[in-house]
């Protein structure tokens, strides 16, 4: 005798389209229940404060909000000077011990030579019609990038928290950077 009970007449079996579809309806109330979501988050650490420095993490933040990501940039010691409003307008750039630049180092090291790279280097940025780095912070602002000022560093660097730009979350320790960084699919130290 079988323990299998035949269903009533006339109830059916659902099909395989309305199943798939209770089970997306099912996780979906779960991830609601839970908390979780499906969005892909990125932290990047800025420690460098150089003309040439600045624009990766401000490139790959704001590109990676343009695809959804949540975005953390965490900016330490010379990093922070990207999210000073004025001294962002006037970073230099590096031409001793940088291999890319188009004169050697013993020329590169003569008083003034920094000066002329980074002439050279904006006149580049210009022409390229590329944004500079104020418009790149505020889009990044914009599309919600999170730009978060390292608090030991604004202390030992006499930092003035109000000449950050608009926007700019101070206060933020190692601590935090850390479980930011635990917690991102992809992490990066620019």
């Amino acid at each position: 005798m079988s323990t299998d009970t035949p269903d009533a007449p006339g109830d059916e079996m659902p099909s395989r389209a309305e199943l798939a579809a209770r089970v997306d309806e099912l996780e979906d109330a779960l991830a609601e229940a839970t908390g979780e979501d499906d969005g892909k988050k990125m932290s990047i650490i800025a420690t460098k404060g150089t003309l040439d420095m600045a624009y990766p993490p401000l490139i790959l933040a704001s590109t990676a909000a343009a695809f959804g990501y949540e975005v953390t940039v965490f900016h330490t010691f010379w990093g922070l000077e990207i999210l000073h409003e004025e001294r962002s307008k006037d970073l230099k750039l590096s031409s001793v011990g940088n291999p890319n630049m188009p004169v050697p180092n013993a020329v590169a090291a003569l008083p003034g030579m920094d000066r002329v790279t980074t002439k050279m280097m904006e006149k580049k940025i210009a022409d390229n019609d590329t944004a500079t780095i104020e418009e790149l912070v505020e889009t990044s602002l914009d599309m919600g990038v999170e730009f978060q000022a390292c608090q030991m560093t604004i202390d030992l660097m006499d930092y003035d928290e109000a000449e950050f730009y608009d926007g700019v979350t101070t206060g933020v320790g190692a601590a935090t950077a850390l479980q930011d960084m635990a917690d991102a699919d992809i992490q990066l130290l620019v």
